[in-house]
């Protein structure tokens, strides 16, 4: 999940601010003029329905891409570009195939990304306070989105774990629940956070990457940082297509520990259980070089591209909706002036 790195809502004037107390519409240009003050309930909600939708809409690329990133695939599982992949998977496979592992996915994304709006806000205001007395401040995102991504990512890892098994061709599991139950009974609870350190190892630099590309990209695109949809959607596709497309080495390595691929690790006579993510570097180098590190980067690139402006535009929308709702809640208990 990536976010952008100017602030959510901008500061109100105090004409501004009486407008909206005096039950005045929010729409237009008043969107980045919301209050401050909207609570943690409004972005973990917003946050949780724009992970699931985030995650959900793109599904089958991310199994294509699972797929691609495979070491030593099957020859019936070696695929030369995206739309080829998902057409022979749906007419060798079945008409669902591509969306095995979505149950896992959505269960995993809610209350990951729920917890990552939430610390990522919370975080921000109280360092940009401290820092710029309450103005922007590009230590406050980065050390925001850091600590957001900690806590995202202890609750996604093991639903990525179990989603990228089940998205392997021939995976064995018979569904969601065996493929968690053998899973543990074979490599134990630590299995689910064997790919962890390598997972947090490419998501930071990937918020680095990505938050300097969106502000690039506004600084051209919107330079007096008005709401305007096309501007955030063109600049964050941007953002994660530069972001996805630098950090697949990681990737790669990271679906290597998820799946823990027995044709690819008995090549290179490894035994037992791949961990580690200096372990998983070299595994990779020595099973196709420089080369294998960017294996399916064209269908994370067209995953992460419309991934994140669907991300941002459902957040910007339903925190828009719910602090609204809000506002005309307390406005009806506060009666007529």
């Amino acid at each position: 999940m990536e976010l952008r790195t100017e602030p959510v809502v901008a500061a109100l004037d105090m004409s501004e601010s009486k407008e909206i107390r005096d039950g005045k519409s929010l729409e237009g240009d008043d969107y980045e003029s919301l209050p401050p003050t909207a609570s943690l309930v409004t972005h973990m909600t917003a946050g949780a329905v724009a992970g699931i939708l985030e995650h959900t809409v793109m599904f089958p690329v991310d199994s294509v891409k699972t797929r691609m990133q495979s070491l030593q695939p099957d020859p019936k599982a070696q695929y030369r570009s995206v739309f080829e992949a998902l057409s022979r998977i749906i007419k060798t496979e079945g008409l669902l195939r591509p969306l095995r592992g979505l149950n896992i996915t959505m269960l995993g994304a809610g209350p990951a990304h729920a917890l990552y709006f939430a610390c990522y806000e919370r975080v921000k205001r109280g360092l940009s306070d401290v820092i710029q007395n309450g103005g922007n401040s590009h230590i406050a995102n980065g050390v925001a989105g850091s600590l957001a991504t900690v806590l995202h990512d202890a609750v996604m890892n093991p639903a990525e774990v179990v989603k990228q098994r089940m998205q392997m061709y021939n995976s064995p599991y018979r569904g969601l629940l065996d493929c968690i139950r053998t899973v543990q009974a074979k490599e134990g609870v630590a299995a689910f956070y064997r790919s962890y350190s390598t997972q947090l190892t490419m998501n930071i630099p990937f918020q680095a990457v990505h938050f300097i590309t969106y502000e690039l990209m506004q600084e051209q695109l919107n330079p007096h940082r008005q709401y305007h949809p096309a501007s955030h959607i063109l600049s964050g596709a941007a953002a994660g297509a530069v972001s996805a497309a630098v950090t697949t080495p990681m990737d790669v390595c990271k679906t290597l520990l998820n799946t823990q691929e027995n044709v690819a690790l008995s090549s290179v006579h490894i035994s037992g259980h791949l961990s580690g993510m200096a372990n998983a570097f070299r595994t990779v180098y020595r099973l196709g070089g420089l080369p294998a590190f960017f294996k399916g980067v064209q269908a994370r690139v067209i995953y992460q591209m419309p991934s994140t402006a669907i991300s941002w535009s459902v957040y910007e929308f339903f925190k828009y909706f719910l602090t609204k709702h809000q506002l005309a809640r307390e406005e009806d208990r506060a009666g007529p002036t």
